[in-house]
């Protein structure tokens, strides 16, 4: 049997983060994981070179049934900590769109200062190493692990949601918050592709690999403005990935490919001057050629500029600042980013993430209902959550 103060579950940046808090207040932590390899998702980030916080995190970039309860946790150990560890250990990094960070290296360099922390802090890492069934003895968890028993007084669950399950992905996390006593808020595919149905790919399929920069893709309430990639299956491209965390089957979306023009005016001018010019080419001057082809065979509208009228221009321009689309689903977890939903919070403290349910038990990182936006969002939940648990497992 092996006794430790913490056992922490999931070697990702939630779980090594926590690890390195844990130690260093003197408390025996072990952190165990299935994988042969720690921080894997950290490992594939942002194409190898993980996008590790943003500047601009605030708690209104983040997805939860109980929206404030990701406020402490994000102001006590924020994204500003975060890159004082980062320049400690001599990572460089750049600044990319809206705040997002990324090494100027690889991503392996944010993997190996937490292993460093770790191993410095005093934390034992044994990797290949699932916990079993676990079991609450007393003031005692009792995990009964393949690879042996281990009984801890605080058990802490960083093993992250459902997104990419070949990486190893299950459904751990949750099951234990059941056992205990807790609640989850459903759980959804996020930060993930949309897909068409068969007749809407018909006509953009041809159009796979099109695609447009600034689009406002709009959900409800919600919208987002960045690049928009159409593919065999529908569309992806960070706003549509966006889009999708606010997504529930049988909503409509509608995109704007032209956010911020007047396309009808510019068209009647156009017009106006004589122009012979034939629609689809006239299109084709503010969007990619294919695309304003679709378009005017989607909307039965084509020819020569000056023969159109108001009525036939305006409904033209209506598809290309306000394209209504159902979505008919999503990639699913294959694809996904991350897990919206989770262990609901209102059942967590905000302070420490400590059970209200059951004491000496965490949860931290995407296993929890807090679900961030893309470009950083998410890592920067992990290390702010296991930040706060580590002061307090």
């Amino acid at each position: 049997m092996t006794s430790c103060d913490v056992l922490i579950v999931g070697a990702g940046a939630a779980g090594m983060m926590c690890a390195v808090e844990a130690a260093k207040r003197g408390r025996r932590v072990l952190l165990i994981d299935h994988a042969e390899d720690p921080g894997e998702k950290i490992r594939i980030s942002g194409g190898g070179r993980c996008n590790f916080t943003n500047l601009h995190t605030r708690p209104e970039n983040f997805i939860s049934a109980n929206p404030h309860f990701c406020k402490s946790a994000l102001s006590r150990y924020t994204q500003q900590d975060f890159i004082k560890l980062v320049n400690r250990h001599g990572i460089k990094w750049h600044e990319k769109t809206l705040g997002q960070l990324f090494c100027d290296g690889s991503s392996k360099e944010i993997i190996h200062m937490l292993l460093v922390e770790m191993r410095q802090a005093g934390a034992e890492l044994r990797l290949g190493t699932s916990a079993g069934k676990i079991e609450r003895q007393g003031d005692r968890f009792i995990a009964h692990s393949p690879q042996g028993i281990i009984e801890a007084q605080s058990l802490v669950i960083a093993t992250g949601g459902l997104s990419i399950p070949k990486m190893g992905a299950t459904s751990f996390g949750y099951d234990v918050a059941r056992q205990f006593g807790h609640a989850l808020v459903p759980t959804a595919a996020a930060l993930v592709p949309l897909l068409f149905d068969a007749s809407l790919l018909a006509l953009t399929k041809p159009l796979s690999g099109v695609s447009v920069d600034g689009s406002v893709v709009t959900c409800g309430k919600t919208s987002f403005q960045e690049a928009m990639l159409l593919t065999h299956k529908g569309l992806s491209g960070p706003s549509i990935l966006q889009i999708s965390s606010y997504w529930d089957e049988g909503r409509e979306i509608m995109v704007d490919l032209l956010p911020g023009a007047d396309l009808l005016a510019q068209l009647k001018a156009e017009r106006q001057s004589g122009s012979k010019v034939q629609l689809h080419n006239a299109l084709a001057r503010h969007l990619p050629q294919r695309l304003a082809d679709m378009i005017c065979l989607k909307s039965g509208i084509d020819g020569a500029l000056a023969d159109l009228s108001d009525a036939k221009l305006s409904a033209v321009t209506e598809h290309i600042h306000r394209w209504r689309i159902l979505p008919v689903g999503t990639e699913g977890y294959r694809t996904a980013e991350v897990t919206r939903g989770g262990v609901d919070t209102r059942e967590l403290s905000s302070k420490t993430m400590e059970s209200n349910k059951v004491s000496g038990l965490y949860f931290i990182g995407e296993v929890v209902d807090v679900t961030g936006w893309l470009g950083g969002y998410n890592f920067q939940w992990a290390w702010s959550s296991g930040w706060c648990a580590g002061q307090f497992a």
